[in-house]
């Protein structure tokens, strides 16, 4: 109720000053049936089904020199709580809370709590397939020139909860409570132009070890671009790690994706892979970490949408190739229908344990995703996708669980309904 007052109060503020905003709301219920959904399924084990709702409320405010943006949001589980209760284990939570100034068309200041989304997601992403999705607290300084070039600049410094008036000494940031950083630094270069766009990404984060409370400094470095020829479309990136990671351990890792897009007259279709490195046995026995970490992006984007790679859900450390194929095919003006095939591989040696000494096949899998999406209204959008892992027992033996003989698959349903409530710009 308090999040709700406040909205009131900022709407009331809005209105005062003739600004321009916008309040909208969302309400997002996912039905779910899991059969090998992130892992094969074991066996005599039945499968999953649940509906998770996502709920949020959107406040947008702006005039010449300053920006607000505040999203509320409310996740649950349909029956997580009685139908008469006193309280609730569900997440309630700010999502984004951040404010904006502008002092002048080229340079701008953003500080608080917000989603950082670069390059389609790979690195930095907001994660917005799960209902809880991502956000940062942290500081941003933004600038850009009527050239297409475009200069995004993030600091942040994190600590656990304490009740501030007690906090009089010690600093330690225990990174396994909430898997992030204790600092970050970013900086991201862009030029865009009519016939594709370059970027160049440096990410610097910080995690204090528990041994002696010292500093582990990982740092990424990318490459990204892309080219329009024609009707084809030519993508390419390039990401290197290197520092330490969480463990205090020493990285030297590699992410390179390379992707054709060619537009047919029915339809585009995209051809590419995907790799990133791992650790092999010996690395690991030598204290190395060489598996890319695609630490804050939204992994489900790229890796099959079943989530076996990646997405909270470890896999060795083995790395990954991803040889695919994907489709949209637009049908008529509110239908589209995605298809995309993944075939998945380990870029090291996994040993094979019955035969000590050999190897198992590098073949991991083959994924099929399929998706049907209709807009069924201005503010409603309807989502059915079906999923089909066909895996090897490579896939068994790094997972660890389960069996990869089992009929491995996923059906899910998303309605999603988000209106604007209020728009002052169309309020005459």
């Amino acid at each position: 109720m308090k999040h709700f007052l406040l909205i009131l109060i900022l709407t009331g503020l809005a209105l005062d000053a003739g600004a321009q905003f916008t309040l909208a709301g969302e309400i997002r219920p996912r039905a779910e049936f899991r059969n090998g959904f992130k892992a094969p399924p074991e066996k005599g084990v039945p499968p999953a089904f649940f509906i998770e709702q996502r709920s949020r409320v959107y406040f947008n405010y702006k005039n010449d020199s300053l920006q607000l943006k505040i999203s509320f949001q409310d996740v649950r589980i349909w029956g997580s709580v009685s139908q008469i209760y006193k309280s609730d284990p569900n997440l309630q939570n700010v999502h984004e809370a951040w404010g904006q100034f502008n002092f002048n068309d080229k340079f701008g200041i953003r500080a608080g709590r917000m989603e950082l989304a670069y390059d389609g997601d790979r690195f930095l992403g907001n994660l917005d397939w799960a209902a809880q999705a991502r956000s940062h607290d942290a500081l941003l300084f933004l600038w850009k020139n009527n050239k297409g070039v475009r200069l995004d600049i993030g600091v942040a410094y994190n600590q656990n909860w304490r009740f501030e008036p007690s906090w009089l000494n010690q600093n330690f940031y225990d990174h396994s409570l909430t898997n992030n950083y204790k600092t970050m630094q970013f900086a991201r270069l862009e030029k865009k132009s009519e016939s594709g766009n370059l970027a160049l990404f440096f990410h610097n984060d910080g995690r204090q070890l528990a041994a002696d409370s010292s500093m582990a400094y990982r740092q990424t470095f990318a490459i990204i671009a892309n080219k329009k020829i024609g009707v084809l479309k030519l993508s390419s990136e390039l990401y290197y790690q290197s520092g330490k990671n969480g463990r205090g351990q020493p990285v030297n890792a590699l992410l390179a994706s390379f992707y054709a897009t060619l537009n047919t007259g029915l339809t585009p279709i995209t051809l590419g892979g995907e790799y990133l490195s791992g650790t092999s046995s010996a690395a690991a026995a030598d204290n190395r970490d060489n598996a890319f970490a695609p630490l804050y992006g939204t992994n489900h984007k790229f890796y099959g949408l079943m989530d076996y790679f990646y997405v909270g859900n470890p896999h060795g450390n083995i790395g990954l190739i991803d040889l695919n194929i994907k489709t949209n095919f637009k049908l008529g003006n509110s239908d589209a229908f995605l298809a995309q095939v993944h075939h998945f591989m380990s870029p090291v040696e996994i040993p094979d344990p019955a035969n000590p000494g050999a190897a198992m096949t590098s073949s991991l899998g083959t994924e099929i995703d399929l998706v049907y999406n209709r807009r069924l209204h201005e503010f409603v959008t309807l989502k059915i996708g079906y999923s089909q892992m066909f895996a090897s027992e490579s896939m068994n033996e790094i997972k660890r669980v389960g069996d990869a003989a089992a009929f491995n698959n996923w059906a899910w349903l998303m309605v999603t309904f988000k209106p604007t409530l209020f728009d002052s710009s169309k309020k005459n």
